[in-house]
């Protein structure tokens, strides 16, 4: 077989593959880098606040000291994405440059229904754009034995161009080793999470610091 009629053949696959990518590629992020010049905020409920961790092992406080930056933990246990809503205005007022967005598994367990949660999540990223801010989105799995938020999460995550960071709890759920209960995670399970979320993050480090050194 000539080189041409290889490149024949195989060229309406690589274009197929080519429009495969251009189509599902990730969107880039609003806010990259962020024009609000506050601190990093986390803001969430028990997951956020580290429920179930000892004292400094929230994962704030780990990926505030694994990446270098001050990390402001907002976590309050038992937070809604409503009890977000209410809270907004006071994390706005600080022009946070970067915020980690972990909200919804109250909504889950207290049976709210997934457009309210989604609808209340895209208010605050909404509000949280508008003040420059960028936002990272962290998925909550659904009380349920099939995760039903993962997909809906993602959907919103693309349409809001936010980063997203899926599954708080993925790899760590049922594994007593990393769970301090059936919910929350313990030490080693926070510092699993705070991993994943440095893995992505460092790479955009200079960009959300402003700092052209960072890495």
């Amino acid at each position: 077989m000539t080189l041409r009629k290889l490149a024949w053949i195989l060229a309406p696959a690589l274009l197929a593959a080519l429009l495969y990518w251009w189509i599902n590629r990730p969107p880039v992020p609003i806010n990259l880098p962020p024009t609000a010049t506050g601190p990093w905020i986390a803001f969430g409920d028990s997951l956020t606040e580290g429920y179930g961790a000892t004292e400094g092992n929230a994962y704030p406080a780990l990926l505030s000291r694994s990446l270098g930056v001050p990390i402001v933990n907002l976590g309050v246990s038992g937070d809604t994405t409503t009890d977000g809503l209410k809270r907004l205005d006071a994390v706005a007022r600080q022009q946070p440059r970067v915020v980690l967005l972990c909200l919804g598994g109250n909504d889950a367990l207290s049976q709210m229904p997934q457009a309210s949660t989604l609808s209340n999540l895209e208010a605050i990223i909404d509000r949280l754009h508008a003040e420059g801010s960028f936002v990272v989105l962290i998925g909550i799995r659904s009380a349920s034995f099939r995760d039903r938020n993962e997909k809906a999460f993602a959907r919103l995550a693309r349409e809001k161009r936010v980063l997203y960071v899926p599954d708080f709890l993925k790899g760590l759920a049922f594994k007593p080793v990393y769970m301090s209960d059936a919910i929350h995670p313990n030490d080693e399970g926070y510092k699993r999470f705070s991993e994943r979320l440095e893995k992505v993050l460092r790479p955009l480090l200079p960009q959300l610091t402003g700092d052209a050194t960072a890495r």
